[in-house]
């Protein structure tokens, strides 16, 4: 088969198929980053996902639901608040946040990167989504290269970097290079900060060993080290403090409101907003 017949998402996951396609499903995503790979995985995985939600409580296409929701309440506080905010959104994948929030603030500088041949991908997916002058950049996270990200900033402005579902993929010494690196290029500007998610370890939960099994057969499909790092909200502040970050917030979506709570609650994944402030 030519370099010409192959499909333009080769190389992408199929997990990013996956949150690609149930993106599209949500009515928050455009036909462009939906793939018949995706397709085929969400008709596939929905007997189990039915299953899941009904026995033990959760299933993946519910946590993509709450973690997609919670980042983008996140980030549209931030742009209410301050206007002039800068995106970074890393590892964004067939995400449509960039393309949805470029059609809601047409001024707003909204970057994407991911490693070269998804970032094309994206590229010519945004293209087809009517957005082709989207910025769209290929970047190691692991190199010298993550100060590119940064480099055509407005450094009097503030900037929000946005990672979503990608932490739980590289072990604690590898978070601790790319937090670390993010922190230190970040501090250059007046206000900086870092929306994700992350699965915290399953406990406080009667399936998590079959939560944790399950977790296993991910790391094994996708060829990456997936697996769980925290146990307690106290944990993940620390380790982010020791990255060189200011404050940070975390919410669990079974909280009853916005206040913070230091008990694991059970969830399967949780928003960190962490925060270095008056830098400059």
């Amino acid at each position: 088969m030519s370099e010409q017949q192959l499909s333009e998402h080769r190389h992408i996951s199929f997990t990013a198929h996956y949150t690609g396609y149930m993106w599209y499903l949500m009515g928050i995503s455009h036909p462009a980053f939906a793939t018949k790979k995706g397709k085929w995985l969400t008709t596939l995985l929905h007997p189990l996902e039915v299953w899941s939600e009904r026995f033990i409580g959760g299933s993946i296409r519910r946590t993509l639901t709450q973690r997609h929701v919670l980042i983008d309440e996140a980030l549209l506080k931030l742009i209410e608040t301050q206007p002039d905010t800068q995106v970074i959104e890393i590892a964004a994948g067939l995400s449509p946040r960039g393309w949805s929030f470029r059609r809601k603030f047409p001024e707003l500088r909204y970057i994407e990167v991911d490693l070269p041949d998804m970032a094309k991908a994206k590229q010519d997916a945004l293209g087809k989504a009517g957005q082709a002058d989207a910025e769209v950049m290929a970047v190691d996270l692991f190199t010298p290269e993550i100060r590119q990200l940064f480099d055509k900033l407005d450094q009097n402005k503030p900037v929000v970097v946005i990672s979503e579902g990608l932490v739980n993929y590289f072990n604690k010494d590898m978070l601790a290079q790319l937090w670390g690196a993010l922190a230190d290029h970040g501090k250059a500007f007046p206000k900086f900060y870092y929306l994700t998610d992350l699965c915290p370890e399953p406990v406080n939960h009667r399936f998590a060993q079959v939560v944790w099994r399950s977790s296993q057969l991910l790391r094994f499909l996708s060829r990456s080290a997936f697996s769980f790092h925290f146990t307690s909200p106290q944990e993940v502040k620390d380790f982010f403090k020791d990255c060189g970050y200011d404050k940070v917030y975390i919410e669990q979506p079974s909280q009853s409101d916005k206040t913070e709570v230091e008990a694991h609650l059970g969830d399967f994944v949780w928003f960190v907003q962490a925060t270095i402030e008056n830098s400059n």
